[in-house]
């Protein structure tokens, strides 16, 4: 009796260590570091737009969602493609389905809480759409921080370019340079330009999905700096030079407008969010003190002039303080 139920926890013991191991395999073989460095080449390389329609369908079919019927819904939505490449250039490792769910999930969550808030089920609604509309502000400001970190890096690079051609490099060696040496975000991106290269791609359509994959005007200063010294000749090195000087002293007054309108932002924020921020505290602290606003006539004017007014502020004072350079 005891020899078997030795070999029993024996066998058990085995076969809880071979489930966790292939478990465990199955979560590294999805979602690794190898997976997701192949997902984000995969990615990298759909969002460029110049391949033909095959192609892209079979690349967007790992994209968009893992569930068939799921993904081909997405595929029927118009202008799908471009959301993918709003997401692949934020960096984010999200999906258009993930960003969905959850944008979503946070509706739903706030949704269920109608029961509980003592407001009105029209503004829980509308707090709700705002809520759910945070998953896509993220996504927005990863943009906007990684386009601004590949901008910074665009200096660098095309004085890395400019050294490669003079010391004798071509120009397609000299952009898996940039690949190799640089750090993200701009080190992938010049990596799949080379890559495209390499596989077949014409210079002018690698430096077109450059161009298309990264939306900064710096950058398509660049591209097209290259694009016309193909055509007209001329000594690509010393362009080179021009762009990655221009680019620095844009970036420096760049630096100094922003420090000279932080107080501007800094009040804007601060006077956008006061109201919201009070009446939240003075909502939990004494909710009967709140509910006249939405209970009488008067209050519900009050609420929309103050909304209109807001508006109007913010609208005046992100004039004042966008400065384009």
């Amino acid at each position: 009796m005891n020899l078997i139920f030795y070999a029993f926890g024996i066998l058990l013991f085995v076969a809880v260590v071979l489930c966790v191991e292939g478990i465990y395999l199955w979560w590294n073989n999805y979602h690794g570091p190898a997976a997701k460095r192949i997902e984000a080449r995969l990615r990298a390389l759909s969002a460029g737009g110049q391949v033909n329609a095959e192609r892209l369908s079979i690349l967007k079919k790992r994209l968009l969602s893992d569930s068939p019927r799921l993904e081909r819904w997405l595929m029927s939505v118009p202008r799908v493609g471009a959301l993918d490449r709003w997401l692949e250039q934020s960096g984010s490792t999200w999906t258009v389905s993930q960003l969905l769910g959850y944008c979503g999930l946070l509706i739903l969550c706030t949704l269920a809480m109608v029961p509980v808030l003592p407001v009105p089920a029209l503004w829980t609604l509308a707090a709700a759409l705002l809520l759910g509309m945070l998953p896509v502000l993220h996504v927005i400001r990863q943009r906007q921080k990684r386009l601004k970190h590949l901008e910074a890096q665009l200096p660098d690079a095309v004085d890395m370019i400019s050294r490669a051609l003079r010391a004798g490099h071509a120009f397609s060696g000299a952009l898996g340079m940039v690949g190799e040496e640089m750090k993200a975000p701009i080190g992938p991106e010049f990596r799949t330009t080379f890559e495209e290269i390499n596989y077949g791609v014409a210079l002018d359509e690698a430096m077109t999905n450059l161009a298309i994959r990264v939306p900064v005007n710096d950058l398509r200063y660049f591209v097209i700096a290259v694009l016309i010294q193909r055509e007209s000749g001329g000594n690509l090195a010393e362009i080179l030079d021009t762009i990655g000087k221009l680019v620095r002293e844009r970036l420096k007054l760049f630096d100094k407008i922003r420090v000279l309108s932080a107080e501007g932002r800094l009040s804007a924020w601060i006077l956008g969010l006061l109201p919201f921020g009070t009446a939240g505290m003075i909502l939990i602290v004494n909710p009967g003190f709140m509910r006249v606003l939405w209970q009488d006539p008067m209050g519900l004017q009050m609420i929309g002039g103050a909304l209109v007014s807001m508006f109007f502020g913010v609208l005046w004072m992100r004039k004042i303080i966008r400065i384009r350079v």
